[in-house]
């Protein structure tokens, strides 16, 4: 595609090279440089002057923003990512603009940091390596921060899609983890996986949970504290999915009591905001949102949604509705 001067893309952070360059190429385009989600203002500003707008995670294309603006210009929202909770889908079609996501190339390196924090976590790799930073480590000796062996022990996969999959694929192979899961559907799989009869049933018998679900109000604090008060008291919570599907102040408190024995966590439920209390505790680790923080992974991704753009200038199907 050639430039055209007359159809007016905006994308809403800074891309990586590759992607800006391609952007730039093919596109009538502008980049906001800045890294922090747009304002309302802003939101509504690019609804009546761009006509493909690449939002992404923080961007809250809510009913209030649609609601502002009478035929609107804008006619997709390519979002760059996969989740796309911090849009009002329905509401973006009733004023006439479509919404796409970036699939499939998220899912290796999200289930990557998964087994991450798994590791780090149960190894209290975190908690070691302040040890180390503060000079405060005394040497070797057999008792020194033990914790919990992964091999052989079970998983709890909350969501087996894409990346639950992969998630459990990496533990069953590399771990030789027994998997559970829950889903609305029993799923096929090439390793030994059953799926368990409800959450609360599931979350009493694993020694790792991990949240792979997306955001939305379906799952919003899905992990509560009834299912935290389920858990073995040397288990550990991981989430890599989306901040809100876990009760922030639930998992706080069941970590302060001891109730469960440690957590994992990329994402935060009122992201980037994360409270002194999560922060002060020893037994979490704590990582800021990589999940798909790769320069390939996240190169595809903006391919991805640039085939979007691509698609609806041209007046094409597209090729990831939502």
């Amino acid at each position: 595609m050639t430039q055209d001067q007359e159809l007016r893309v905006l994308i809403a952070r800074p891309m990586t090279a590759v992607v800006e360059a391609r952007a730039r190429a093919a596109f009538n385009v502008e980049i906001r440089q800045n890294t922090a989600p747009m304002s309302p203002a802003e939101m509504v500003a690019s609804l009546r002057e761009f006509d493909v707008v690449v939002p992404t995670l923080g961007d809250a294309y809510g009913a209030g923003i649609f609601a502002e603006v009478q035929a609107p210009r804008c006619r997709l929202l390519a979002n760059f990512g996969v989740g796309y909770n911090h849009i009002d889908v329905e509401a973006a079609r009733g004023a006439g603009v479509e919404v796409t996501n970036t699939p499939g190339a998220v899912t290796d390196a999200t289930a990557d940091i998964a087994l991450t924090l798994m590791l780090m976590s149960a190894r209290r790799a975190g908690e070691g390596e302040r040890l180390v930073r503060s000079g405060g480590w005394q040497g070797w000796h057999p008792t020194q921060m033990l914790g919990l062996h992964l091999s052989g022990k079970k998983l709890g996969v909350v969501g087996l899609g894409r990346i639950g999959d992969a998630i459990a694929r990496r533990a069953h192979f590399g771990f030789g983890m027994e998997i559970t899961y829950v889903a609305r559907s029993d799923k096929t799989t090439d390793y030994p996986a059953a799926r368990a009869p409800d959450l609360l049933t599931m979350a009493a018998g694993v020694d790792i949970l991990v949240i792979a679900v997306p955001g939305g109000a379906g799952t919003h604090h899905l992990i509560n504290s009834e299912v935290l008060a389920a858990m073995q008291p040397h288990a550990h919570l991981i989430n890599i999915a989306r901040g809100e599907v876990v009760d922030q102040a639930a998992l706080i408190a069941a970590l302060q009591s001891g109730r469960i024995g440690g957590a994992g966590l990329d994402v935060y439920e009122f992201e980037p905001e994360v409270p002194e209390d999560l922060r002060a505790l020893d037994q979490v680790t704590l990582l800021p949102h990589l999940g798909t923080a790769t320069e390939e992974v996240r190169s595809a991704m903006g391919h991805i949604a640039l085939d979007n753009v691509a698609a609806c200038l041209a007046g094409e199907a597209l090729p990831n509705p939502v």
